[in-house]
């Protein structure tokens, strides 16, 4: 397997580490039958692929087997944010690569400096996303995923700008939404829940990222880019804090 290295991976203070614990422990207790997540948020920029590669890494330091797949063929940032470089100097091929029939699946699943943790990036960007989404390609990939994953977690484009999260929320265990403090509206984020409701998927709950600190001398900024709380489904009586 190709592997890549990732030459600007920010490094995860205290805060952070604990804030992903008891993020990747209470999606833990929503059952042992989630295995593929789909990441998304309402709106740009609201730090869902922060959120995605932090709780991969978690994950994985945890000494589970991830899969972290970049579907946002749109606008992705994980080669250029990390500064990933293939282990063998060549191009990185990406997830467009593979649903538009232009590489096969090993060659574009890439080990990574970090133990238990593999990638698929987005590749190129295209003018179709939503339509190669739904080519048996994507279907197949996921079986293969899960087959050989603990976890598959899908960075996906804002669901308020695209259709992309919902079309591939369809065919996963569980949903995330990530909402920066003070961004998108609460009757944006509920019109966003009930989407993703509408395509099947179990919305397990929310990130609440970019919040500010006040009581810890941090006021004024943002700690670390992250800080996030989740609120999950533990049962039938009890509703996602979305």
């Amino acid at each position: 397997m190709k592997s890549v290295t990732f030459e600007n991976l920010e490094k995860q203070n205290y805060t952070m580490k604990e804030s992903l614990r008891a993020l990747k422990t209470n999606i833990q207790f929503c059952g042992d039958d989630i295995c593929t997540i789909v990441v998304t948020s309402a709106m740009p920029n609201e730090g869902k692929s922060t959120v995605t590669m932090d709780l991969a890494r978690s994950f994985s330091e945890s000494g589970k087997r991830v899969l972290l797949i970049d579907t946002d063929m749109r606008k992705s940032v994980y080669v250029g944010r990390l500064r990933a470089v293939a282990s063998d100097g060549r191009e990185i091929y990406g997830l467009s690569h593979f649903l538009s029939g232009q590489k096969k699946l090993e060659d574009v699943l890439y080990g990574t400096t970090i133990p238990g943790l593999f990638m698929i990036f987005a590749g190129p960007s295209v003018p179709n996303p939503t339509e190669i989404l739904e080519k048996k390609y994507f279907t197949e990939l996921l079986n293969f995923a899960k087959e050989h994953f603990d976890y598959v977690l899908l960075d996906c484009a804002p669901i308020g700008a695209a259709i992309d999260a919902a079309v591939i929320a369809k065919h996963c265990d569980g949903a995330i939404l990530v909402i920066a403090q003070g961004m998108a509206s609460g009757r944006l984020i509920q019109t966003v829940k009930k989407q993703m409701e509408a395509s099947g998927v179990r919305v397990l709950g929310a990130v609440l990222n970019k919040v500010r600190m006040k009581k810890s001398g941090y006021e004024g900024g943002y700690y670390g880019g992250y800080y996030g709380s989740y609120y999950g489904n533990y049962g039938e009586d009890r509703k996602s804090v979305v």
